[in-house]
């Protein structure tokens, strides 16, 4: 049986299905960048950074993590021709609500000692300040080896409360 979310998606789609008229797009994105931004459901990142359809990948984690996302930024970097990276964190982020050891506590405490196990040293990539995360992460593209050093890259936080976003770096 479906649930409501189900039946909503099958009933949204077939509304945006009636006037979709973009399925001639290239697979590379048309102006060759990427943004990594979070999962957080507050970020419309399409909307809040004048994205449009075809124009750049978005890759969406758990706090704007570049680490987390590097097997995508290589893809669309290798693959796909981006050629500049546009990263941006958020003001209320829960990554800056708890640590490692508080993420492996709670997997522990509600899904039992086999799924804690199963995660081993897992880094949750939590972090106690925004602005530094930022740079962080900006830092962290800069120096690997699998981002060319020809990439532009800057950092950015997006203010949940107002829309507007900062640079960084």
């Amino acid at each position: 049986m479906a649930s409501e979310i189900q039946k909503n998606l099958v009933e949204k789609n077939a509304e945006y299905v009636r006037t979709f008229d973009q399925g001639h797009l290239a697979l590379p994105p048309a102006k060759k960048y990427l943004v990594v931004t979070c999962m957080d459901a507050r970020i419309d990142p399409v909307a809040a950074f004048g994205i449009s359809l075809g124009d750049a990948h978005v890759i969406r984690n758990a706090g704007a993590s570049a680490k987390d996302a590097q097997r995508s930024i290589i893809i669309s970097e290798q693959l796909l021709g981006t050629r500049e990276i546009i990263l941006v964190k958020h003001t209320g982020c829960g990554m800056l609500t708890f640590t490692n050891d508080d993420a492996h506590a709670l997997v522990k405490q509600n899904l039992g000692p086999t799924a804690a196990a199963e995660l081993g040293p897992l880094d949750f990539l939590p972090f106690p300040e925004i602005d530094g995360a930022v740079k962080s992460d900006v830092e962290f593209l800069k120096k690997t080896a699998t981002v060319p050093e020809d990439v532009k890259i800057s950092g950015w936080v997006y203010e949940v409360e107002t829309g507007k976003v900062r640079q960084v770096v």
